[in-house]
């Protein structure tokens, strides 16, 4: 029997679905935990500024504003014997592996920071395509019944991953040098593109070019082979009011969110007096366990108790939290208060991002899911670039009493979004649309 029908495929089984998905937004947490919290923490330990902390930051978020720009091509050009995203994957966890290799190979990267912040841009193009294409993936292949729960397991699995990254890289930078810790998350990063290598979408497609198989049937249908078609289908989903304050919850979350995880790790150096080996580690820890309580308890929080009003509760507690942590400065000396807020926090951060990003997922219209669903994701990207972005003019000209408040109003005005936010007449909006272009896509192919 040959090696391809042997192997399941996504379409076959709910817990193979779990493990892909799992095992992939894993992969793409590891390149995070040292981009984006453990190399600006060492640079702040060694006595590098704002301004350089800053510019790496930017330089790593930018990057995934361009994913609206890959995915619609993801989406456009495929090979469907292989599958409508799982060629993309490949590429993509190949081209991470590679990039995290090259970042490993700079030469003393404090002292050659234009090479460093080059490098991080590198691997996060690769990172940001991964995500993208990880993205489709999950969106054609996960019914939506699954939506919640699966993005409970993607964010969790990310979160360790990120955490896994932080932990392993900081030691190993610690006790051996930049490239034994950068290389050795690019092997891990390696290890897991053997997932998509030999799990097919389709029990029926090859397993490699070369392999013997077919495209799907369901995939040859609802593939689209007209730039035009695919962006009058973009364009009418954005369209909607809602669509439109989605993208903004998005932007506004994810920017909030990244501006103040790039603080955390200068206040903890700067003021607390933390290492950042001690401040790596406590975000790992905090991220492990915030993903494993993602996973449990994420999903089925939402599908009991209701999206909105769990979201509502995060943003709610995140804001007092940081209040308190912004007029209890008698505290900010204390290492254990410190540390028990950034697991407290990263723990409700872990369940709002699980509930907008099902928000998202859930309110894609089938005929462009992906590139839709990439595009909710770049914004949030954008508003990450902007959260960094905006660290260096606040803190150099306020207190951080005052930077801390800035986070604060920020999760108010989240909250405001997504009050006005109306998730079940979007759906229905997008329902209505998809039967509109089922109605019209007969009629073009009699004309033709």
């Amino acid at each position: 029997m040959k090696l391809h029908s042997r192997l399941p495929a996504l379409a076959d089984r709910v817990s193979l679905r779990y493990f892909t998905f799992i095992a992939l937004y894993f992969a793409e947490g590891l390149p995070m935990g040292i981009l984006f919290i453990g190399i600006p923490a060492w640079m702040a330990m060694n006595n590098k500024s704002v301004t350089e902390i800053g510019a790496f930051d930017v330089a790593c978020a930018t990057p995934w504003t361009f994913k609206f720009f890959i995915a619609p091509m993801m989406d456009r050009y495929t090979f469907l014997p292989m599958g409508r995203k799982r060629p993309w994957v490949i590429i993509c966890q190949i081209g991470l592996f590679i990039s995290l290799l090259m970042m490993a190979s700079i030469k003393d990267p404090l002292n050659n920071l234009s090479l460093l912040v080059a490098g991080g841009f590198l691997v996060s193009i690769f990172g940001a395509a991964q995500d993208a294409a990880t993205d489709g993936l999950a969106v054609d292949n996960i019914p939506p019944a699954e939506q919640a729960r699966a993005n409970a397991f993607m964010s969790g699995a990310r979160m360790i991953g990120s955490s896994c990254a932080l932990a392993l890289s900081t030691l190993l930078l610690e006790r051996y040098n930049f490239f034994a810790s950068t290389a050795t998350i690019g092997v891990m990063v390696g290890l897991v593109t053997l997932v998509p290598v030999l799990i097919r979408e389709h029990r029926e497609e090859r397993l490699f070019p070369w392999s013997y198989g077919q495209a799907n049937k369901t995939n040859q249908e609802i593939q689209i082979n007209s730039w035009v078609e695919m962006y009058r289908s973009l364009y009418a989903a954005f369209s909607l009011k809602n669509a439109f304050l989605l993208a903004l919850l998005l932007f506004l979350s994810q920017g909030s969110y990244n501006y103040f995880e790039k603080l955390l790790p200068i206040f903890a150096v700067k003021v607390t007096g933390w290492s950042h080996v001690h401040y790596s580690n406590t975000f790992a820890v905090a991220d492990l366990t915030g993903g494993v309580a993602g996973i449990l308890l994420g999903g089925w929080l939402i599908e009991r108790f209701g999206m909105k009003r769990m979201i509502y509760l995060y943003f709610f507690f995140i804001c007092t939290q940081t209040l308190l942590l912004s007029t209890l400065t008698q505290y900010w000396k204390e290492s254990n208060y410190l540390y028990g807020y950034i697991v407290v926090y990263r723990w409700v951060n872990a369940f709002a991002k699980i509930g907008v990003f099902a928000i998202a997922m859930q309110c894609c219209s089938k005929r462009v899911s992906a590139s839709q669903f990439t595009f909710y994701m770049t914004i949030g990207a954008v508003g990450s670039m902007v959260g960094a972005a905006l660290i260096s003019p606040v803190k150099n000209n306020f207190s951080w009493e005052i930077s801390f408040m800035f986070f604060a109003v920020m999760m108010v005005l989240c909250a405001i979004n997504l009050r006005a936010l109306n998730i079940k007449r979007l759906e229905q909006q997008i329902e209505d649309m998809e039967k509109q272009d089922q109605n019209i896509e007969p009629l073009k192919q009699e004309v033709y």
